[in-house]
């Protein structure tokens, strides 16, 4: 069916973390078409934001068409969908993306920070053995949620969330092993998880989401360095927007 704008209804929106929220909507349409590490476009009401904001869907419910995004304040867009209840509606595009390949007899699930949510669906999805390892700063979140679907390790930067130290640190630690890594967060991460699968032999895919500005390949901030020629560009680069936000570690450059 392609990607969908629609009007959607807020069913239940919370603060589960400073500055981060979980939103559920109504949205059928694209809750039957998503499917894990892809993202909808949500739109402010300001008619001075031309842009919308891309924001990963962390889980989806297609028996009662809902789709929830967790989601953190990061400007005046964010900050208005904050404020927003069940009285509201919003105005949302999707699924838009690439989502996460199912593949693998034993994986490895890997976010960190608000790369988290998106690895919650996939875990959901996932029909193999699961080891799921969350990478904060200094505040836990959605941790719970994830144990149903595997073997849950955290790692925070102050240690007082499992391992101090980074997701690597956890997964070296507990000596963590796969022939497949899912993963999910800034891009210092994604480089360190690439290097490591490379070193490992292990197939990789990799959520680039956190580079995303406008969400629909218009602005080109999302631009990263690719092994083939783009066929929109015809360079070396891909619009993490369009062509991901899902790669093969061995598609990119980071």
């Amino acid at each position: 069916m392609g990607k969908i704008k629609m009007t959607a209804n807020i069913v239940r929106q919370e603060n589960i973390a400073t500055d981060i929220y979980s939103m559920i909507i109504k949205a059928e349409p694209i809750a039957m078409e998503a499917k894990p590490g892809q993202f909808i476009n949500v739109y402010s009401a300001d008619g001075s934001k031309l842009l919308p904001r891309p924001i990963s869907i962390c889980e989806i419910d297609r028996e009662n068409g809902t789709i929830r995004i967790v989601y953190r304040i990061a400007g005046a867009g964010t900050k208005e969908f904050s404020k927003l209840t069940s009285d509201h509606t919003i105005d949302v595009m999707g699924p838009l993306g690439n989502g996460f390949t199912l593949e693998g007899k034993k994986a490895i699930l890997i976010g960190g920070g608000i790369g988290i949510p998106p690895m919650l669906q996939l875990a959901k999805e996932l029909s193999c053995e699961k080891s799921i390892v969350l990478g904060y700063r200094d505040e836990e979140f959605l941790s719970e949620e994830f144990k149903p679907y595997g073997e849950v390790y955290m790692s925070s930067d102050s240690g007082t969330i499992g391992v101090k130290g980074t997701v690597m640190d956890a997964i070296k630690e507990y000596g963590i092993e796969g022939d497949v890594i899912f993963a999910c967060g800034p891009t210092p991460m994604l480089r360190a998880i690439a290097d490591y699968a490379l070193a490992h032999d292990i197939v990789a895919q990799i959520s680039m989401e956190e580079k995303m500005a406008c969400g629909v390949g218009a602005c080109l901030a999302c631009v990263c360095q690719s092994k083939d020629v783009d066929d929109h560009s015809k360079v070396h680069n891909k619009r993490i927007c369009k062509d991901g936000p899902v790669f093969y570690a061995g598609e990119v450059e980071l």
